[in-house]
């Protein structure tokens, strides 16, 4: 039996990239058929865009930007390739926030990550993922039914019910959260039924502390993770080194810092921006609000693609001090105007009932009066005074924490 789903997973990097970059342009030009699209990246010549470089010259779309263009073009903003009545279904996330599912086998390329957790034609999946007009049940149910499992469609809640459903058909996988994996053991428990079936799963949407994964390792069940949206699908999946997630092969996945669309150096914690190809519902660096880093090195699975360490929290850090919004970008822009600077993290404090700011920027060659002009930087581009303070390089967390509010609570 393959340890990988296909040659892709272990071709050359360069021959990926060199692949990848090179059906690029064709997919730019397909999804400036679409309006949205047209507005995105007006003046943007597909053939231009061959390599990482070039894309990082792209504007940045960002998912929090989404809800309210779909509301000025509805349903799906303009960013869709095919008619609304051309697609299989329309689906919402919470926001709301409008999806498409286009026709063909595993829109969202679940497949690949089900096949690394140990999934295999012939088995029966119990996916308790949403179905109810949310994407997440029928991401992981295309994922399966491409790589020829059958689905049981749980969905959420109903434990007893799903409970008597995994004792009667003795499903081999779990889909779902991990949590209402173990709410599900726990019930089986309770009641007497036996669900000791279930040897694998694949969860998202939740947490996995190494605590629960090692619950239900105890109880049978080996259980890795998956990375997904629904305008992306799977973006990045666990294997079973257990060491970060491996970049899909259908995406591009860059990290930059937050509030910017400026790649950052491997390692460093920003936000993940990606590319998919996806010819219904393409997206061109579609800024997640996730932050992650690039790992080094490479999977001992044998994979080559890159991996990223997982979530490791939101890049949306936008905050409201003396009664004005400081976004992440412009503590961003402030660091940009001042190249002697390196990694800039702005702290909200109170001081005498008020609000104030401190700027902490790391700087390999403090010059007299720096710290000045960075401060005068700080309030033209926030419009708010605040100090600065110069620091030693590496000083500042590697969390992608661009602004950390640490006023009291209540």
């Amino acid at each position: 039996m393959s340890d990988h789903f296909d040659d892709l997973e272990t071709r050359a990097p360069e021959a990926r990239e060199r692949e990848q970059f090179g059906q690029l342009p064709s997919v730019i030009a397909h999804a400036l058929s679409a309006p949205g699209w047209t507005a995105q990246l007006t003046g943007i010549d597909p053939l231009s865009v061959g390599s990482r470089t070039a894309l990082a010259k792209l504007p940045v779309l960002r998912k929090s930007d989404l809800k309210d263009l779909q509301q000025k073009q509805p349903p799906l903003g303009g960013f869709a390739t095919r008619p609304p009545g051309r697609l299989k279904r329309l689906l919402m996330s919470p926001g709301p926030i409008f999806e498409p599912e286009g026709h063909g086998g595993d829109f969202w390329n679940a497949s690949r990550a089900l096949f690394a957790a140990g999934f295999r034609a012939g088995d029966v999946v119990h996916n308790s993922f949403a179905y109810h007009l949310t994407p997440g049940g029928f991401l992981l149910e295309a994922g399966a039914h491409a790589l020829g499992c059958a689905v049981v469609p749980g969905g959420v809640g109903n434990t007893e019910q799903q409970v008597d459903a995994i004792a009667h058909l003795k499903p081999s996988g779990y889909t779902g959260t991990p949590d209402f994996l173990k709410i599900l053991l726990d019930a089986a428990q309770k009641s007497g039924k036996d669900i000791s079936s279930i040897k694998r799963g694949l969860v998202s949407g939740a947490a996995l502390p190494s605590s629960l994964r090692a619950e239900l390792k105890s109880r049978g069940i080996a259980v890795l993770q998956c990375y997904a949206t629904a305008e992306l699908g799977v973006i990045a999946y666990e294997t079973e080194a257990i060491e970060g997630m491996v970049i899909n092969e259908s995406v591009i996945v860059e990290i930059v810092r937050p509030g910017t669309g400026d790649p950052v150096p491997d390692g460093e914690v920003g936000e993940v921006v990606v590319t998919s190809f996806n010819s219904d519902y393409p997206m061109i660096r579609l800024a997640t609000g996730d932050l992650s880093a690039i790992m080094p090195g490479r999977s001992p699975c044998g994979r080559t693609n890159g991996r990223i360490q997982g979530w490791m929290g939101r890049a949306d850090q936008t905050t409201k001090i003396k009664g004005m919004f400081v976004h992440p970008g412009q503590v961003a822009e402030v660091a940009k105007r001042h190249p002697e600077l390196g990694r800039v993290r702005l702290s909200v404090t109170r001081e005498g009932e008020q609000d104030a700011m401190t700027l902490s920027a790391e700087c390999a060659a403090q010059a007299g009066g720096l710290a000045d002009a960075v401060a005068a930087t700080l309030q033209s581009v926030t419009k708010l005074k605040g100090k600065v303070r110069l620091v030693a390089p590496g000083s500042l967390p590697n969390d992608g924490k661009i602004i950390a509010d640490e006023r009291p609570v209540g």
